[in-house]
């Protein structure tokens, strides 16, 4: 018969328990972390430069075997995860695209392991760094920005504002350009000063300002339909609607009143798209009636350089502004869709564009307008300008490239 010592002391006792439960533990985690799954990708970058700020977009039916809306994106060369946002552009409760921006070296590729995430949501500041909302505190403008840039345009209550003849109303649908050199978010913050009389955002306080000038232009990429020798334009967007700010991408829907031109119905509907790292807005406009629409830089006082560049489906405006220098950029997504280049300067206040005229692929065209403030220390020339836009089309036509390898468990 096995005698159990009563005098084995006590906190070995204990000490053993502890052992086993955590051995336990450790088993039960191992088993946990061996069942989670992944999916093994490689992204190449066939061109000769490095890359960057460069989205990739993964549809979410390409990982259903994750079972999880929520997703993490980890290299698996260094094991660090890589900031990424989910899209649900259709509003429909369930996301329809991951997105990430990897670094691939020139002529090379990465692999990256895609895994659900179970992690709490972060609340830093990541969180927001490409933004966009409704301003009805300052009439009823539509705003959006990342870390490089900002822009703004016109609702119906500013058009109402201006056609009464009442103070303060905005006749456009030019698109304007906030002229910013932080890389912070500065809307809320320039609005609140202004609302609150507190100051100004048409003063430079260390942060930027909107100076930049539209009026019935087309500011930095608004749309236009040519008639002969003239151009004409719609009016203020009628209805707006957010469909996600995250830390990548920034989307929302501007629709505009339809508008008659000689006798055919003009609609319009703009998507429009500001991923985080790049100076250039995507537009991805729906329009029914014409077989052609134009997209315009204002020319301003006409005394800066314009650029055109049909093979790579790109044109530019560089120019003396204020106390520093300004360049304007359109690049055309595709090469069917870009019909000419017409620079447009007449004697009537903000008449004078750059324009590309676009052919009308179905009902759609497709094109990233942008600009780059000299001030704000991101381009010092018109060839650093040039050159970014040059690069930016060449990425546009040789997309960085998504293999799936495997799915690991």
């Amino acid at each position: 018969m096995q005698i159990v010592s009563l005098n084995y002391p006590i906190h070995m006792r204990i000490f053993k328990s502890f052992l086993s439960l955590l051995l336990i533990t450790i088993l039960c985690f191992s088993c946990n972390t061996e069942e989670q799954k992944s999916i093994e990708i490689t992204i190449q970058n066939t061109l000769d430069f490095d890359r960057s700020f460069e989205t990739i977009e993964i549809s979410t039916s390409e990982l259903k075997s994750l079972q999880t809306e929520n997703f993490k994106v980890i290299d698996t060369e260094t094991n660090e995860e890589l900031i990424s946002q989910t899209v649900d552009y259709d509003q429909d409760g369930t996301p329809e695209v991951l997105l990430f921006q990897p670094e691939i070296s020139s002529k090379s590729q990465k692999k990256f392991k895609i895994l659900a995430n179970h992690s709490e949501a972060k609340s830093d500041s990541t969180l927001m760094r490409c933004y966009s909302r409704f301003v009805p505190e300052r009439t009823d403008d539509y705003a959006w920005e990342n870390n490089r840039v900002a822009f703004r345009t016109y609702g119906p209550t500013a058009q109402k504002m201006k056609e009464d003849g009442v103070k303060g109303g905005t006749l456009s649908s030019g698109m304007d350009a906030w002229l910013k050199r932080v890389e912070y978010p500065i809307i809320d913050k320039w609005y609140k000063k202004h609302t609150s009389g507190e100051g100004s955002y048409h003063e430079d306080t260390g942060e930027g300002l909107d100076n930049f000038h539209v009026g019935v232009s087309r500011g930095v990429g608004g749309t236009a339909v040519k008639l002969d020798s003239t151009y004409a334009v719609s009016k203020n967007f009628t209805s707006w609607k957010t469909i996600t700010n995250g830390p990548i991408r920034t989307a929302f829907t501007l629709k505009y009143a339809t508008y008659d031109i000689n006798g055919f119905e003009i609609k319009e509907t703009k998507n429009i798209l500001l991923d985080y790292g790049q100076n250039l807005t995507r537009h991805i406009v729906r329009i029914e009636g014409p077989e052609f629409i134009s997209v315009g830089l204002t020319l301003h006082n006409k005394d800066g350089e314009t650029t055109t560049n049909k093979a790579e489906r790109w044109m530019s405006y560089w120019e003396p502004y204020f106390d520093s220098e300004l360049g304007q950029g359109i690049i055309v997504t595709d090469k069917f869709l870009l019909d000419s280049f017409d620079k447009y300067e007449v004697d009537a206040k903000d008449q004078s564009n750059l324009y590309a005229q676009l052919r009308v692929n179905g009902d759609l065209i497709d094109y990233y307008a942008g600009f780059g403030w000299k001030k704000s220390g991101q381009f010092n020339s018109k060839e650093e300008w040039n050159n970014y836009i040059s690069r930016f089309s060449k990425c546009l036509d040789n997309p960085l490239k998504v293999t799936f390898n495997k799915t690991i468990k």
